[in-house]
């Protein structure tokens, strides 16, 4: 395959992070196939034409299906709100595209059940935006769990804040509909939360959970009133792996003064690995080894010893940002499409994170605990 040519659906937030990473995935990471910037949708047309050029599409349109049967289309990136990755990932799927959709898959697990299944049968490759797991500190931290560098792990601890929904008066949206959002705090945030999880530690096996809306309605933006908010602002869940490991996770938006606080700890028999998103380029490492009285946490800055990161610079500490995490999201895409092989994370693999976030809203609408084979 000697070029790859790019549909882009969306030009929000990731809409950008999409075009920016497709332009950027071969000069900084080399080995990476040719794309070309195709189509871009957007709506109304005007915005389209100002996206394309600005994100150097070659041509607009303001109907996503125009994607579809482009034979200049290889890959198909959807980036729009939740409610429409269902239907634009099964019409690309059934065009015979590549799909590279956003989180989550889509607003139930039926949805994202038939997204996989409809994947796996037409033979496409898909990729879904877990860009968090290709960070090089992650992967390092993973390397070092499997190395035995603490020892037999024994717990985990994880939690994601924000604050986006924590002001009461911040007016409703979409994203407080069961209809348009699906989940809340768990699909915006939470999922993210368990693929680090599973990367680190490997499947859940069953889980308790709880979930509570915090803000109970929120003000209409006209002024009319307010209307109630469906889905949940915070969720807990107490998880237990498949290798016998406990744990917890708890996600929230209503955190105020966090910004992205994906963070976890990960204790062994033998020291503690902790990361913070919001130190992206950082580990803590304590190990119980040496003189006791000069034990302590070790901060390790990601460098060129923690590939890809000397793809973007060769000096340590100098740090990378969320959109270098979507290059390597990208170029691991790219490359795994030229050489036919599937990419991590794909749709299957999306499928096992999204269980347990559905998992967890099960467990608190029942009041029990889930065993996730209960979610086929």
């Amino acid at each position: 395959m000697s070029s790859i040519g790019i549909g882009l659906i969306g030009t929000g937030f990731m809409g950008k992070a999409h075009a920016l990473a497709y332009r950027s995935a071969k000069a900084v990471m080399g080995d990476v196939p040719d794309v070309r910037l195709e189509l871009l949708c957007e709506q109304p047309f005007d915005k389209a034409e100002k996206f394309a050029d600005q994100f150097g599409f070659a041509r607009a349109t303001d109907n996503w299906r125009d994607l579809l049967n482009d034979p200049a289309i290889d890959i198909i990136s959807i980036t729009t709100p939740n409610m429409l990755h269902h239907e634009m990932a099964l019409a690309a799927i059934a065009a015979g595209k590549h799909v590279y959709c956003e989180k989550p898959l889509a607003l139930t697990l039926d949805q994202a059940r038939a997204m996989r299944d409809a994947a796996a049968k037409a033979g496409v490759k898909t990729m879904v935006g877990y860009n968090y797991i290709h960070n090089p500190a992650f992967t390092h931290a993973c390397r070092l769990i499997k190395s035995g560098a603490i020892g037999r792990v024994v717990h985990f601890r994880g939690w994601v804040d924000e604050d986006y929904q924590a002001d009461p008066n911040l007016a409703w949206t979409w994203r407080s509909t069961l209809a348009d959002a699906g989940l809340g705090a768990l699909g915006d945030m939470g999922c993210h939360l368990v693929s680090m999880a599973y990367g680190l530690l490997g499947p859940i096996d069953n889980l308790v959970g709880d979930m509570q809306t915090v803000h109970q309605t929120r003000p209409l933006s006209d002024g009319t009133g307010s209307a109630a908010v469906e889905n949940e602002d915070t969720a807990t869940a107490l998880v237990r792996f498949a290798s016998g490991v406990q744990g917890s996770i708890s996600t929230s938006r209503s955190a105020w003064g966090r910004k992205s606080r994906l963070a976890w700890e990960v204790h062994g028999t033998e020291g503690m690995i902790c990361y913070d998103q919001e130190r992206m380029n950082e580990l803590q490492l304590y190990q119980n080894s040496g003189n006791p009285a000069e034990q302590g946490f070790k901060t390790i800055l990601t460098s060129p010893h923690h590939a890809p990161y000397g793809n973007f610079c060769p000096a340590a500490g100098h740090q990378l940002g969320f959109n270098d995490l979507k290059v390597i999201e990208c170029a691991t895409f790219l490359s795994a499409l030229a050489k036919g092989e599937d990419a991590y994370p794909n749709f299957n693999d999306a499928f096992e994170f999204e269980k347990v976030i559905h998992a967890v809203a099960m467990s608190a609408r029942q009041d029990r605990r889930i065993m996730l084979t209960e979610l086929k």
